[in-house]
């Protein structure tokens, strides 16, 4: 069954606490809440108090991507703040079965998130210790952009490598996710869709969830 991570970095921030709600009355199966430090990726968004507040109405658990740099600085916050899952940037972590071992510590599940650039291989010694992938689908920092193809065989080829490890990692897809890409996804073997303009972008998001969850 696919599941859906709405992001709320397409949502309208004058009425988050809508946008919560909307995805808590839908099909989604998780909340997706972008941080980023205007370091790691060319743009700014909200901050672990901003978290602690979607938590506070959140029905669904807390997706949390951190787009920053020396994110291993901040599992103590991000779990403080309610999140169920802490996802990584490989690029962003020198040591980054530290990083995965802390965010387990802590008691949140682990993610690692790759950028279109970076093949998945580079999971090949950790992929046994994570709970989800994350295969970004456009260059992070900026929502609305156009899917990258490629994305496709990336998702096979870490499918592939999951099911070698007998891994209990799923596989999580960022970016340009709608009714036109998610089924390549789905096949390729994509578990969880994140979609934030084509659901907060949509004249009834809540209905535009849905349509994904229908495709699994």
């Amino acid at each position: 069954m696919i599941q859906v991570s709405p992001s709320l970095l397409s949502s309208d921030f004058t009425r988050l606490g809508e946008a919560v709600g909307i995805i808590n009355r839908s099909r989604a199966s998780m909340i997706h809440v972008d941080v980023m430090d205007g370091v790691f990726v060319p743009n700014i968004s909200i901050g672990f108090p901003v978290i602690s507040s979607i938590n506070r109405v959140a029905e669904k658990p807390l997706d949390v991507h951190l787009m920053i740099t020396d994110p291993g600085r901040y599992v103590s916050e991000v779990r403080d703040s309610g999140a169920w899952l802490m996802c990584v940037h490989y690029e962003a972590c020198t040591h980054l079965h530290r990083v995965v071992s802390a965010i387990h510590d802590a008691g949140m599940k682990a993610g690692v998130a790759l950028n279109p650039a970076t093949p998945v291989e580079m999971l090949e010694e950790i992929i046994d210790d994570l709970d989800m992938v994350l295969i970004m689908s456009v260059n992070p920092g900026f929502g609305g952009q156009k899917f990258i193809p490629n994305t496709i065989s990336k998702v096979k080829r870490t499918r592939n490598m999951i099911d070698r490890h007998n891994s209990g990692a799923i596989i999580e897809i960022d970016g340009g996710v709608d009714l036109n890409t998610a089924p390549a996804l789905i096949e390729a073997g994509a578990d969880v869709l994140v979609a934030g303009s084509f659901v907060f972008k949509s004249p009834d998001p809540a209905g535009a969830i849905n349509a994904l969850a229908d495709l699994g």
